[in-house]
């Protein structure tokens, strides 16, 4: 007899109710260990596809695979309960077609039972939104800063700095959330522009750089702990793990060397037989 969770996990539709409601708290996990933390404070946990950088060592996320997000996300999914679970769709998993988007989408739900998946561009993935939505793939889409673009923007630059740059931002806000987002993230978007996006649109925005005028924040999660040795400057280091572990590991590394026990002693009796 199964003994069934009293849990109820967060859904798309959830999220976006909480439009102009209670700030939305959000952050990236790749592992069943860490997604068991996030999950206590979370609203809705990213399987991001920045794990290319910060699990792999990759200089971008387009190397990423659809392969590597199905892996993390069964693991997020086994150590989380009750936040949503958001998965990224990686560089040239759905840019081709919204039949391939469709595809990849349907594989990953049904592989790591995640409750959405993410995708980045505006207007130009608007039709591709809309095709997923209306077959049962709850998307939370992206526009600003899209990393998967690196390639063509050149640079992590702010975007929407000059006010004479804003028309395709916000068009791109507005067509993601008229295909049918439950929620957009904003990344790198200078304040007041996200503060006009964040009035304007009906779905909820979660910001990443994009000022606390969102509707709900986002981090990666190595990134704030301070195990990432390059993060962007808008992030706030919230404690830094990095020298404690390197600690950790070199005392372990003398102990060894030493010859002393690494750790408490332990002792195994010998059997002997009875007479």
């Amino acid at each position: 007899m199964s003994i069934q969770s009293d849990i109820k996990r967060l859904t798309a539709p959830d999220i976006r109710a909480r439009k102009g409601g209670e700030p939305i708290v959000s952050l990236t996990s790749y592992h069943a260990h860490t997604a068991a933390i996030a999950d206590r404070y979370c609203d809705f946990i990213l399987v991001g596809d920045s794990l290319g950088m910060v699990m792999h060592g990759l200089e971008t996320t387009v190397p990423v695979t659809l392969d590597m997000m199905i892996l993390q996300g069964l693991a997020v999914m086994r150590g989380s309960r009750r936040a949503l679970v958001v998965v990224d769709m990686p560089f040239g998993s759905y840019e081709t077609s919204k039949e391939q988007a469709f595809t990849s989408a349907a594989r990953v739900m049904k592989e790591t039972g995640c409750g959405a998946i993410k995708l980045e561009g505006g207007s130009r993935m608007a039709e591709t939104i809309r095709f997923l939505v209306d077959r049962g793939v709850p998307v939370m889409a992206h526009v600003g800063l899209t990393p998967q673009s690196i390639n063509a923007l050149g640079s992590f630059r702010a975007q929407g700095r000059d006010v004479a740059d804003w028309a395709p931002i916000v068009a791109d806000a507005h067509a993601v959330a008229e295909a049918g987002a439950f929620a957009v993230v904003l990344e790198a978007i200078a304040e007041p522009l996200a503060a006009q996006i964040s009035k304007d649109v009906p779905i909820p925005t979660i910001g990443i750089g994009a000022s606390a005028a969102c509707d709900g924040q986002i981090l990666v999660l190595e990134d704030m702990l301070g195990l990432s040795p390059r993060v962007p400057k808008f992030v706030k280091r919230y404690t830094e793990l990095g020298p404690s572990i390197d600690k950790a590991v070199a005392d372990y590394a003398a102990e060894v060397k030493s010859r002393a026990f690494p750790g408490p002693a332990h002792t195994y009796p010998l059997k002997t037989k009875s007479t």
